[in-house]
């Protein structure tokens, strides 16, 4: 298991390492600060001076150096549009992102395992049916286009819900939270449901066509053919089997939701970093860009990395493999 582990994490860091040279490249020569901070009225000596001072008169391989250190100790340069810290930004805004993508991760993984699961036990029932209608929706109408919807009933129309806005939020250990408030809840939901809907879809026809193999094999028979009750052989033997290809699907979404909540987040101006990468990009704040890119660079490793965890503790045949 410990080899296991430790693969995956050389792995890991291989993929950060050539993402940090990405960024550095993006960083380096797309757009010159200088002129963006300065403006073009600026004289030669102002130019030279913040060169120097921003210390892009170093060769690049100094430069590369500074910079992975600098990341190494969460200093993620200056934002160009605001003029502020990138890491302070990040901090202020990840709260939003985390509390939207993980809600909607937990809520698509738990409705869509039920209603795959249930659907392969009774294809023939009208729950499977509605089931399978919902994945279909959720895979045909683009995240925006559910969001739009959403906000022309339930806002717009109706009346009931918030269109944008996170709501009041409180600060707890340094987190800012707006989930002890029933006004937090009430503008999480239309988001939460937009999210939840994109990745509903593949959860729950995985989780059916999963469910449906193992219920036709071979130890499934021969532990009915032993007399074994009917819901161990269901939920104690087959699901547990069915869910390794899930949670790798299901891991897999929730890296993509957090790094590309962008959407939703745009649709409904939730202040998390979705919403600050749209609006640098539009100012072309490469800092900002740069340090979006680590962030959606260390999401996706530090998820396929748990995923991995969750496959040794599922299936025992990894622990003997790894070790």
């Amino acid at each position: 298991m410990f080899g296991f582990i430790l693969r995956r994490l050389i792995a890991s860091l291989g993929v950060l390492l050539v993402v940090t040279v990405l960024a550095f490249v993006l960083f380096q020569y797309v757009g010159d600060p200088v002129n963006q901070m300065l403006g073009v009225e600026a004289t030669e000596a102002d130019r030279q001076r913040l060169r120097a001072e921003l210390g892009l008169d170093d060769s690049v391989p100094s430069q590369f150096a500074r910079y992975v250190a600098n990341l190494a100790q969460g200093e993620l340069g200056n934002s160009l549009r605001q003029g502020r810290p990138v890491a302070d930004m990040f901090r202020e805004r990840l709260p939003a992102t985390l509390e939207l993508s993980l809600l909607s991760g937990v809520l698509a993984l738990l409705v869509g395992v039920v209603l795959g699961v249930s659907a392969a036990i009774r294809p023939n029932a009208l729950r499977a049916k509605v089931a399978m209608l919902f994945s279909l929706i959720g895979a045909t109408l683009p995240s925006f286009l559910i969001g739009i919807l959403l906000i022309m009933g339930f806002s717009v129309q109706l009346n009931w819900l918030p269109s944008f806005g996170r709501g009041p939020t409180e600060l707890v250990g340094g987190w800012s939270t707006g989930l002890l408030s029933a006004r937090g809840w009430v503008h999480l939901i239309m988001p939460v449901v937009t999210l939840c809907l994109f990745q509903l879809a593949l959860i729950v026809r995985l989780s059916r066509t999963e469910m449906l193999e193992v219920l036709k094999s071979d130890y499934v028979k021969f532990a009915r053919a032993r007399g074994i009750p009917e819901h161990r052989i269901r939920y104690g033997h087959a699901l547990r089997n069915a869910m390794i290809p899930v949670i790798t699907v299901a891991g897999l979404q929730l890296g993509t939701v957090i790094a590309f909540a962008l959407v939703t987040e745009t649709v409904f101006q939730w202040p998390g970093v979705g919403l600050l990468f749209v609006e640098s990009l539009a100012f072309a704040d490469v800092p900002v860009l740069a340090a979006y890119l680590c962030f959606v660079s260390l999401t996706y490793v530090g998820i396929n990395l748990l995923v991995d965890l969750a496959y040794v503790g599922i299936d025992p045949r990894l622990r003997v493999s790894g070790s």
